[in-house]
This record gives C-alpha cells, structure tokens and sequence, in this order.
C-alpha cells in the first residue's frame, strides 16, 4: 500500500517506535506544506492511503474529487470538520479517526497558566537580554506576577480535559468554577467545584479563563468580544482547544482596549501563525506552536492507533 503521512513538522513520526508497523508498505512521510489546491492533489494523487496529523490538513471535496486512487484516510484523534465526510462516502473513501488521552494537552494548558500568571517568558528572555528581574522593559508593563492560590479558575467545558484541569487548580489550592452543559455544570457540583449560574458570571469573576470545547457548528465563534470585555482587567483568558471558538479578531480587539490582562494560546486560525500576525506584538500574550498533543507518548498512542487501523483495513 502507498501510504502519505502529512504535516509532520518535526519530522519525528519515522523515529517512532510505532513506525514499524508499516515497514512492509511504501510510506512517504510530508514535513513541509503544499500551497494551494493544484499542488497538493499532484503531490497526494499516488497515494492509497493519507495519514492525517490531526486537523493540520483539510480535505475539500474538489481535492478529494482530483485523488482517484485514494482508498483511506486516516486521522490521528478525531475527525474535526476538516474532512468532507459526505464526499468520502460519495467517493468510496473510508475514514479511520483514532483515539486520544487528555493528560498532555491538560499539562499542557497547566504550564501555560503558571508561565503566563509568573510572567515567566517575560522574565527569561530579558534575563537573556541583561536586564534583572523586569518582566517588561516599558515601565507601565513591568508589573509582578502573581501566586495561584486563592484565585477562581474559569473552566468552560467539563471534559476529560478540563476535570483534569481542575485536579491540578485544587492542588494548588485554588477555587474552580464551571460552565458548560447542564450535564457538565451537575458533574462539577457533584465533584464539589462551583457551578456558574451563567456564561457571564463566568467571564466576570474568573482570574483565569480556559475554554476546553469541541469546535463544531454551533461553538463555532461561541466566544464573542462582550464576551471577553466582561473579563477583569488582570484576568488570563486561555485557549488550548479550537482557535475557532473564538470569534475572529475578538480576542486581539479585547486586548487592544485592555479589557484582560492577558492571554495565553496554543491553537491559531492559520497554522502556522503568520509572522505579521497582530497576536505576536502583544508582550502580554504567550504563544506556543500547537503542541497540545505534540509529545512523545501521545504521539506513539495517535499514530500506533491509526497504523494499526491501517493494517486492519489492508486485511480487510
């Protein structure tokens, strides 16, 4: 079987231990990105089988359309709205979607949290720089970080991700709240966090805000700039989930006017984040390249899973 691993950034899925699995198949693996529809369809036309790195690729139908010897696609996690499923189906495509954990991306969003709320970046790269102990050399932005005990964490969604977001704030001694589904809000009450009566009370009274949501048609911009004008204007608003959560330009607007102090993000409308992108001038925004889910354990997970589905759809 030809077989097509995309967007592997880092080029790491060939030193995997799972890799294995497919040595009796021709495996071309893709670091860099095509541009562009024309381009991409003559580089995957050969293929049978595409290995998707997550939701990094999109498959339109007018590319599906042009990929005639396309058999099988499968994803690492799960199929997010970046596939068009009702053209695979048309097409005679089968969809493998693999499964997932939450530990690294809830790791994750902790070391965000604590960075951010210490201004650790700030602090290293002008200690890098010869300055001592400032987190920003313009005086009005060169204030203290601050502990996280004592603080109310915002949690909007009570998944596996964000229950065990809320293990790690009550070790640190902080209070939790939730919002979410009526299912996810009972869950929090019966786990003994507070469950916000609101979407506002949410964004008014949390000192941190992470979003842990599916992005699907109806969270689609769920997030809107009344939204995050309502936040405290020391508050941290934290996205590790769907930048498309997030109502396009709202969170860049919110921080222009100074309405949260501010934000830490590891997902992003375009990836990679343009140079030129608005986001990269705020000095009060930390930035991290998608690694969510980017770590060795999760990777021998997602593609031992999806290489196996692989083998299972070659034996029929």
């Amino acid at each position: 079987m030809k077989i097509a691993i995309l967007d592997d950034y880092q080029d790491v899925v060939r030193g995997l231990n799972c890799f294995s699995l497919l040595k009796d198949h021709e495996v071309t693996v893709f670091q860099n990105r095509a541009v562009g529809l024309g381009q991409l369809a003559i580089r995957l036309r050969p293929f049978e089988t595409l290995v998707l790195n997550r939701e990094r690729s999109k498959l339109s139908r007018a590319l599906l359309e042009k990929l005639p010897n396309l058999k099988l696609i499968a994803q690492t996690g799960k199929v997010s709205g970046n596939i068009d499923l009702d053209a695979a189906r048309e097409l005679g495509i089968s969809i493998i979607e693999g499964t997932g954990d939450p530990t690294a991306p809830a790791e994750l969003t902790w070391v965000l949290i604590m960075a951010a709320s210490r201004k650790i970046p700030q602090y290293s790269q002008h200690l890098q720089e010869g300055v001592w102990q400032w987190s920003s050399i313009h005086p009005q932005h060169n204030q203290l970080g601050r502990a996280l005990k004592g603080r109310l964490l915002g949690i909007w969604g009570y998944g596996r991700i964000g229950q065990l977001l809320a293990r790690y704030a009550r070790a640190f001694d902080m209070r939790v709240c939730v919002w979410g589904s009526a299912e996810s809000r009972a869950r929090a009450s019966a786990d003994g966090l507070i469950a916000c009566n609101s979407k506002e009370e949410l964004f008014e009274q949390a000192d941190i805000l992470s979003l842990h949501l599916r992005l699907h048609p109806a969270t689609q911009g769920i997030v809107k700039l009344s939204d995050l004008q309502r936040m405290k204007p020391d508050a941290l608003f934290v996205n590790t989930s769907r930048a498309e959560l997030i109502e396009t330009d709202a969170l860049i607007t919110a921080l222009d006017q100074g309405h949260l102090g501010a934000a830490a993000l590891d997902v992003f409308e375009t990836e990679p984040l343009p140079l030129d992108h608005p986001l990269r001038k705020h000095e009060n925004v930390l930035l991290t390249p998608h690694l969510g889910y980017v770590e060795k354990d999760s990777y021998e997970l997602y593609f031992g899973d999806v290489f196996r589905g692989i083998l299972e759809f070659g034996q029929g």
